[in-house]
């Protein structure tokens, strides 16, 4: 899709369908066809949020969809404004959609660039379609299934010059890009993304972006370098898993080095603890943290912001076979701790603590992980709010703060010493799964912190917003979710 600003207006522009936003109680800003007004005046066109309504003048469409209070109109509103927007223009055909962005002449410049983005990434991410295994009908003539164009227009008198709009327009392209194929890579099944499969596919971004730099281990890497948590995940599947880590540093970086973490276990049936057969499907997306972090090393890199990064992915399938790890084994991961594996199921920290302890040692200051780790989070918080749980309060303060700024909510429950006591091994060190059902979410986190040492460290669990997310610019299926947090956290240490 392409994606512009300008100042001049909609009218002028070859936009087929013009969006205008209604805040309750105003009258629409900008260069608008008396018809809209009429629309206003019958009380067909709405301020009230998600309100649609159509009218035809200067030989397009002007879609009216309605914003609510502005007191209340954040970014996130503008998403979804700008999501249900772009599917009522679906519906209509459009190719070329205009948005004249809802700015008022004294806003800040920061919070409207952040509005004008947000109407470019809800407008981008409500435009993907996942149909990457589908036939196309023989001689059938649908309608346009994603856009060609989208124009956002800003008020020459606003509080953005043409140039910052452009700027604004450009960078939420490319983190919204970076989301939707994270999607993709989360809705590829796990015949077609195997860990080989996205090793391949990290290396070719590296080979892509300047400036990135990707490296791959297989499983006697892995083994060499004395992941036997992780080894001994891989251990059932015949797929070679891969250790990717991916390394980022901008002109004059700022802040510390920042550490990424992602499970990617691309297809999880749950071992020898095999999973019930019912929606066992969606555990292709149990890869869903390492596509996170894969994409917004990427946008980083291409945004080209000011940070130094260093990304650890550990994939692998977890599968039952001859040689699968048992109930009852016990492994090392690669700090030396011993873990006994009660429940090959809970296989997703045991990749994680390998891929937190390579972090480490690679020199990580800073360290967030995304998992899609617990069924707990999505009892505890549903699909609203990520769950994170951290080591460090001013880093917990700076994601939450990320997360509000992108959508990508996060939600803080505790760690304490007791919950500890509650993962300690009988045989080992420590116990994957312990049999009692007390605060499983956190206990996956009390479980990690053994493995990133004195660093400042977060984990998020994504469970319950890695897909079927619901939100209306994401809907069903794979959400990307994190993406957009784990770049503006980078941004956060740029300014």
């Amino acid at each position: 899709m392409q994606v512009s600003a300008t100042i001049q207006p909609a009218s002028d522009s070859d936009a087929d369908t013009v969006v205008v936003g209604l805040f309750d109680g105003e009258q629409p800003s900008g260069d608008v066809p008396p018809e809209l007004g009429r629309l206003l005046e019958s009380g067909e066109a709405k301020g009230s949020f998600k309100a649609l309504a159509l009218t035809h003048a200067d030989g397009r469409r002007w879609l009216t969809v309605g914003l609510g209070a502005r007191k209340d109109f954040t970014p996130e509103h503008a998403r979804v404004a700008a999501a249900v927007a772009r599917e009522r223009a679906r519906e209509l055909g459009s190719r070329k959609l205009g948005w004249q962005a809802p700015l008022a002449p004294d806003a800040d410049s920061e919070n409207a660039a952040a509005i004008v983005g947000a109407l470019v990434e809800g407008t981008i991410l409500a435009d993907y379609r996942f149909d990457l295994h589908k036939s196309a009908p023989a001689g059938k003539d649908d309608a346009p299934k994603h856009l060609d164009q989208l124009l956002v227009v800003v008020p020459a008198d606003g509080p953005l010059s043409g140039e910052q709009a452009e700027t604004a327009t450009a960078d939420a392209r490319t983190v919204a890009e970076a989301v939707n194929s994270a999607r993709d890579l989360q809705n590829r099944p796990g015949n077609d993304l195997t860990p080989t499969a996205l090793a391949e596919y990290a290396r070719a971004l590296g080979e892509e972006i300047e400036g990135l730099q990707v490296e791959v281990e297989g499983r006697s890497g892995i083994e060499g370098l004395g992941m036997g948590a992780f080894a001994a995940v891989a251990q059932g599947s015949e797929q070679e898993p891969a250790l990717i880590v991916m390394r980022y540093e901008g002109s004059n970086p700022k802040g510390p080095l920042l550490g990424y973490v992602g499970k990617a276990v691309t297809f999880d049936s749950g071992g020898i603890s095999l999973k019930p057969g019912p929606k066992m499907a969606e555990m292709k997306f149990d890869m869903s943290g390492g596509a996170a972090v894969v994409e917004a090393v990427a946008a980083i890199a291409r945004l080209r912001l000011p940070v130094k990064l260093v990304a650890v992915v550990g994939a692998t399938e977890n599968l039952p076979s001859g040689g699968a790890i048992k109930p009852g084994d016990i492994v090392t991961a690669k700090n030396g701790k011993t873990i006994e594996i009660n429940n090959t199921d809970a296989e997703g920290r045991l990749v994680l603590a390998d891929c937190l302890c390579h972090a480490v040692s690679l020199g990580a200051e800073r360290i967030v992980d995304l998992a899609t780790l617990t069924g707990a989070v999505i009892i505890a918080l549903g699909s609203t709010y990520a769950g994170i749980m951290s080591n460090d309060d001013a880093f917990t303060e700076l994601l939450t703060a990320a997360g509000e700024r992108t959508g990508e909510i996060l939600w803080r429950l505790p760690l304490h010493p007791e919950y500890d006591e509650l993962v300690a091994g009988k045989y080992a060190d420590l116990d994957n799964a312990p049999e009692a059902r007390k605060a499983g979410t956190i206990m996956g986190a009390s479980f990690l912190q053994n493995f990133v040492g004195e660093t400042p460290w977060a984990h998020l669990d994504i469970a319950g917003s890695a897909w079927d997310l619901g939100r209306a610019y994401v809907g069903k299926g794979a959400s990307g979710y994190g993406v957009r947090l784990l770049v503006e956290l980078a941004r956060s240490y740029s300014a």
